[in-house]
């Protein structure tokens, strides 16, 4: 499995060099596969060992969580998913020193809202640490941009976790080049990771730079996000895609569905082709990007996440990757 770096980027100045070829700042290589554990808190503890051992058995090392992963589980709450791995698997510190471990923090549940603020981060994390029975985080992000946002409150949480030992690195998700350029403005603490929604069908970000300065096509439309991959490759961002095999709009998965019969025709194609499941071709199209970028599996079967990450290793050329750009149904002038 291919494994990639994290740039140092600083917080004053664009970083003039790619991510990919950033100075290392976690311990370990990271796998450009990352085990989403969104959907773990219906499943057994011998449920979630299995999908442990198979995504460390291809090669994965990177495990993504949340704090409001579970909340809605019956018996659940706030850090259920963090509490179902750590209790299921109680990994040895040998073993804990191995992985990345990386959760997300801001989504209030109760009434809906975000909070980025100083005290909510701080009791977050700690919470995080004891879900996860471990003293440290390699990553934490911001889930979603908060609009109410101090900018001074989160480097204060920062710095502060970052003293005490407790968080390594940070990142965001799901946020615009602007609203990372107010964090970075008053952080000390490099902004490392975007995580963001991609996959074939969803894939404006990519879209909106190949469609630009078209009339009368949604690709074309530049939104507050455009420019987010350029972005994250200026400035020594890793990007993360989430929900890489579903549709647009919570429509499912596209892998065979009826809404999208040319993209899994050509998917179809590519794996016979190269001996995978059309997962993997599907995964495959993100991390052909030079960006490099990472993709989180949200799958809990362990025979779907290891046909997933196959993907991580097959060298799609130009033509395929742009042919399945047009069987998605992306415009390419």
């Amino acid at each position: 499995m291919k494994t990639v770096t994290f740039a140092n980027s600083s917080h004053t100045k664009p970083s003039r060099r790619p991510a990919s070829h950033g100075v290392e700042v976690l311990n370990l290589p990271a796998s450009n596969i990352i085990g989403g554990m969104m959907r773990i808190a219906s499943k057994t503890d011998d449920e979630i060992r299995a999908l442990y051992a198979a995504e460390r058995e291809v090669g994965i090392n990177f495990f993504d969580h949340a704090d409001i992963y579970g909340f809605n589980h019956p018996g659940g709450g706030l850090h259920y998913c963090e509490r179902r791995f750590a209790d299921a698997l109680r990994l040895a510190p040998s073993e804990r020193e191995q992985i990345i471990l990386q959760t997300k923090t801001g989504i209030i549940t109760d009434p809906p809202g975000y909070d980025h603020s100083y005290t909510h981060i701080i009791s977050s994390v700690d919470e995080s640490l004891r879900a996860l029975r471990t003293d440290y985080l390699d990553i934490l992000l911001l889930h979603r941009p908060d609009a109410l946002v101090e900018p001074e409150e989160v480097a204060r949480a920062f710095d502060d976790l970052h003293s005490s030992g407790k968080v390594r690195h940070f990142g965001v998700s799901n946020h615009t080049p602007r609203q990372i350029d107010l964090l970075r403005y008053t952080l000390a603490q490099p902004i490392i990771v975007n995580q963001v929604q991609l996959s074939l069908p969803h894939a404006s970000i990519i879209a909106q730079g190949l469609a630009s300065n078209m009339l009368g096509h949604d690709d074309a439309i530049t939104r507050d996000g455009g420019g987010v991959v350029d972005y994250a490759r200026l400035n020594g961002i890793r990007l993360q895609a989430w929900s890489p095999l579903q549709a647009p709009a919570h429509g499912g998965t596209f892998l065979g569905s009826p809404h999208y019969p040319e993209l899994n025709a050509e998917l179809g194609h590519l794996a016979d082709k190269y001996a995978v499941a059309p997962e993997a071709i599907a995964v495959a199209w993100i991390t052909r990007h030079p960006a490099g970028i990472q993709v989180v599996l949200g799958t809990t079967t362990p025979q779907h996440a290891a046909a997933a990450a196959a993907g991580s290793d097959i060298p799609l050329t130009r033509a395929e990757w742009y042919g399945l750009y047009r069987a998605a149904g992306h415009v390419l002038p």
